[in-house]
């Protein structure tokens, strides 16, 4: 394809997945009630003494404009989820037709992989959410009443879900470094004490709550999926290593430069 043909079918694609996130934002829009009870489950669901109005579960707004902004915002973000499976396919369909057959199986297994984990962080930040939110209002004593503001609570429950998401995919992007030969099982094995102490470092920073509870909720399935990881980069060695290398460039050392090929590829 031209330049020009790659655009317009960047184009086509950017239009298609645009329309399935308005789609799933208007279906998300019809089912705000539904979603602000979800969204507001965790905070409702602590006892009576955590909240400014006992008895009741509110979450104020301040503008006149902001009970309207805020479940659009709500459902701007349910239609990203909804749509996810149209703009995703979307994506993989401008980037496919550039790989060989191999590269697409990987490629396709890999993103299903991160689906399944990016979905799998976001149940797990709304699972650990209520325990978090009880630590930090267990902190509303000697006069002080937590009333809260609906526009910082979404905040806070996107920066959850977010920060949870994305670090679950950081075992995934282990094995492509070991599947692309840039680090081997025996160096994850070596490296095991040092990542698993930064895990626990990036938790305590990452975290939007930043209580302990919520932390080690972040840094345990970082260090189980790391170890799935190391697993899975010890089974990739072994089954690289009973085929053997049959590159032209197998002789040659790690930091050691390979000779240029001056024969055309032919495909």
């Amino acid at each position: 394809m031209s330049l020009t043909d790659h655009l317009r079918e960047l184009r086509r694609r950017i239009v298609i997945a645009g329309l399935a996130v308005v789609a799933g934002t208007i279906v998300a829009f019809a089912f705000h009630h539904t979603l602000l009870h979800q969204i507001t489950r965790p905070y409702c669901d602590l006892p009576a003494r955590y909240r400014a109005i006992h008895g009741q579960c509110t979450l104020v707004v301040s503008g006149v404009l902001d009970p309207f902004t805020v479940t659009l915002r709500l459902s701007l973000y349910a239609g990203l989820l909804i749509s996810s499976p149209v703009w995703l396919w979307q994506l993989w369909q401008f980037v496919t037709p550039g790989l060989y057959e191999r590269e697409r199986r990987w490629a396709l297994g890999f993103v299903a992989a991160s689906a399944g984990l990016f979905a799998a962080g976001v149940v797990v930040a709304y699972i650990t959410m209520q325990n978090g939110l009880r630590f930090l209002l267990g902190f509303a004593t000697g006069g002080i009443a937590s009333l809260l503001n609906f526009n910082n609570y979404l905040n806070y429950v996107v920066a959850m879900s977010l920060v949870f998401a994305i670090s679950f995919e950081f075992p995934l992007f282990v094995v492509m470094l070991n599947f692309a030969g840039v680090v081997s099982y025996e160096r994850l094995r070596r490296w095991a004490r040092g990542v698993i102490f930064g895990i626990f470092v990036f938790a305590a920073v990452a975290t939007p709550s930043q209580d302990p509870f919520t932390m080690t909720a972040l840094a345990l399935p970082m260090c189980l999926l790391y170890g799935v990881a190391v697993l899975v980069a010890r089974v990739h060695d072994r089954r690289k290593a009973d085929r053997g290398d049959s590159s032209p460039y197998a002789h040659l050392a790690d930091d050691e430069l390979s000779p240029l090929d001056d024969e055309p590829a032919v495909h």
